[in-house]
């Protein structure tokens, strides 16, 4: 098996872990349990996990509990600032990846859009405008086409959660495909609360293993 090398994350609240995550980004996964989840250690994660077997090296883990992928959060409010978009788009004016060579780029995502009723809107390869982004499909591809762009070398992948509208499950699949994406259709997570207990968080990990040889 290939080395994930070195390793960024843009996730939600399954890819949190206090501590590994920046400073004032809110976490689900702590050394205290949550929701019977049976999950606290950081060893115990999904992400933990799969870089450990596949000899990677985590150089952010840049995931944010309760986010969405785009603009629009819960009750409808406007979440630019958190939401995946609006941390991708803070690191890139950075020059974060000018800085820190990427070779994989996790991202697992859509959970919390599909949750909070964000608008879904459509499939939009180009020409976003601000409004567009607070959709959920629009920034979807509006979030790959910056990846590819931004880290042009890195192998992208993405993991689709269990449980998700039809509409977004279908949308992240259909848009993964047009810009070359791997998306992982995740299958039978083991969950409390919405949340993968430690049972689950391996069963993540095996299914990216299986997919990504």
């Amino acid at each position: 098996m290939k080395s994930s090398g070195n390793v960024f994350i843009l996730g939600d609240s399954y890819s949190t872990f206090e501590g590994f995550v920046p400073s004032g980004y809110p976490c689900y996964y702590t050394s205290v349990e949550r929701d019977n989840s049976g999950v606290t250690k950081v060893e115990q994660t999904w992400w933990h996990q799969w870089i450990k077997e596949t000899n990677g090296n985590l150089v952010r883990n840049c995931s944010y509990s309760g986010s969405t992928i785009c603009k629009t959060g819960y009750e409808g409010a406007d979440r630019s600032d958190v939401c995946f978009i609006g941390r991708l788009d803070r690191l890139i004016e950075e020059k974060f990846f000018e800085e820190n060579s990427i070779d994989t780029f996790l991202i697992f995502g859509g959970t919390n859009d599909s949750w909070a009723n964000s608008p879904i809107g459509e499939l939009q390869y180009g020409d976003w405008t601000s409004e567009d982004l607070f959709s959920v499909l629009p920034a979807f591809c509006y979030l790959l086409d910056r990846v590819k762009n931004k880290i042009p070398n890195a192998e992208i992948i993405c993991l689709i959660n269990t449980e998700l509208k039809p509409e977004i499950e279908n949308g992240l699949k259909t848009a993964c495909q047009e810009y070359g994406v791997t998306f992982v259709q995740l299958e039978s997570i083991t969950k409390n609360g919405g949340h993968p207990k430690a049972a689950g968080m391996t069963e993540i990990k095996d299914q990216l293993l299986a997919a990504i040889k």
